[in-house]
């Protein structure tokens, strides 16, 4: 299947909603390769608990930024977006085509449009803001937040602990709200986008996350995040799956009750997901289950953006 112009094909949606499987049959079908834009699954150290693909999966089809990283590394939006411009200049002297799986919105959003740069934080500074979280949790956040960024507060994620520490972290920097960094400009893109958005009912959905926690405890999900329990300060493990079950370890929860925490977190974070994903204009949204009818809409549409 000739094509004339070099297409990123975006696969996006909620934790858990089959992104990868998707991914995989339509690079298969594509003949090409897959570039994750999955903020975790890059980190080696991290596997059952972030849900990477299986070694059967990544032989089946190339990925990218899947286990490329340690969790030393620094890695944000910013970083992944110079990573995959340049990665993709290089695969699309090779494939016309490139699928981008992920449920990452701000490394989507910062490959596809650009972000505006932010001033470079300390490591100190960082560390310090993570213990406080841990230690004050998510209403220490909200409380800092409203009396240090009231602006950041009215208009920003007020329910997501990364995005509430980098908010913090860059006042604390800057003495600047990091919103007024935040010009919404975007940048001119070497390639077209087709950009596709999974989703499923929400029973179906939050059934499946259930599930998904479970079977990533039977795959052994407790001893992994005990070997990163000297490692528990990194940014990197500032995130569900992993936080509850250190909670479990200093014995502030039970193992029964870890487990339900990080089901609810999960299913919190997808409902964050899905309302971040609605609000981008560009997405094609499909039933994931509906793979039939997905391949045929992207050759169709890969098909107009030849002409």
């Amino acid at each position: 299947m000739p094509f004339q112009k070099n297409t990123l094909v975006v696969i996006a949606g909620p934790t858990a909603v089959g992104k990868t499987a998707v991914a995989i049959e339509v690079a298969r079908a594509l003949n090409t390769v897959i570039l994750s834009a999955d903020s975790r699954q890059c980190f080696k150290e991290l596997a059952v608990g972030v849900a990477r693909p299986s070694e059967a999966e990544l032989e089946a089809i190339p990925h990218f930024f899947i286990a490329s990283h340690s969790i030393h590394d620094e890695m944000n939006a910013a970083l992944y977006e110079t990573y995959a411009l340049e990665l993709l200049e290089n695969l699309f002297q090779q494939y016309p085509v490139v699928v981008l799986a992920g449920g990452t919105g701000l490394y989507i959003k910062a490959l596809l449009e650009g972000l505006d740069p932010v001033p470079a934080v300390a490591p100190g500074l960082r560390n310090r803001i993570i213990r406080n979280y841990e230690a004050g949790g998510i209403s220490w956040l909200q409380q800092e937040l409203e009396v240090r960024d009231p602006l950041f507060a009215s208009r920003g994620e007020m329910q997501n602990p990364q995005r509430m520490m980098r908010a913090l972290e860059v006042m604390e920097a800057t003495g600047q709200s990091i919103i007024g960094f935040q010009s919404n400009t975007k940048q001119p893109r070497p390639f077209d986008v087709l950009s596709v958005g999974l989703e499923l009912p929400r029973p179906l959905l939050y059934e499946r996350i259930n599930q998904r926690v479970l079977n990533m405890i039977e795959a052994g999900l407790e001893e992994e995040v005990r070997q990163l329990l000297p490692l528990r300060h990194h940014n990197a493990l500032q995130t569900v799956g992993y936080q509850e079950l250190f909670q479990y370890f200093d014995g502030t929860l039970t193992r029964e009750a870890a487990v339900a925490l990080i089901q609810q977190h999960t299913r919190h974070y997808a409902k964050r997901q899905l309302t971040w994903f609605k609000k981008q204009p560009a997405f094609h949204w499909m039933d994931a289950a509906a793979y039939p009818i997905i391949l045929p809409f992207i050759k169709s549409r890969l098909k107009q953006i030849r002409k």
